[in-house]
């Protein structure tokens, strides 16, 4: 068993290009059925991280090939996992990690 707490201290890493991608931020849930669908990992920071990110990692849970000691593996192919994550705390898990702040 992993606590969601552990998942935000382990990289997330690409297995298909070898990118790391950055930190686990949240979670996106399933209420209804109860379960994890998606992993969301911050996007890259613009120009030094003056003009904020670019959109959000959320990736499959079902892309997800292994959670180790110290890495979440993950087949992300581009295209398919950058998007738009809805406002955090809304349908997700509000409140459950520091700095879990609507954007």
């Amino acid at each position: 068993m992993i606590k969601t707490s552990e998942l935000r201290v382990r990289d997330v890493i690409n297995v298909l290009d070898g990118r790391r991608l950055g930190q686990a931020v949240d979670l996106e849930v399933d209420l209804e059925k109860g379960r994890v669908t998606a992993l969301v990992v911050p996007g890259p920071a613009r120009f030094f991280g003056l003009f904020g990110r670019d959109k959000d990692f959320v990736i499959p849970w079902e892309n997800i090939v292994r959670i180790g000691v110290d890495v979440i593996l993950v087949e992300a192919e581009s295209s398919t996992v950058v998007r738009p994550v809805r406002e955090r705390g809304q349908g997700l898990i509000p409140g459950s990690w520091p700095g879990d702040q609507p954007r």
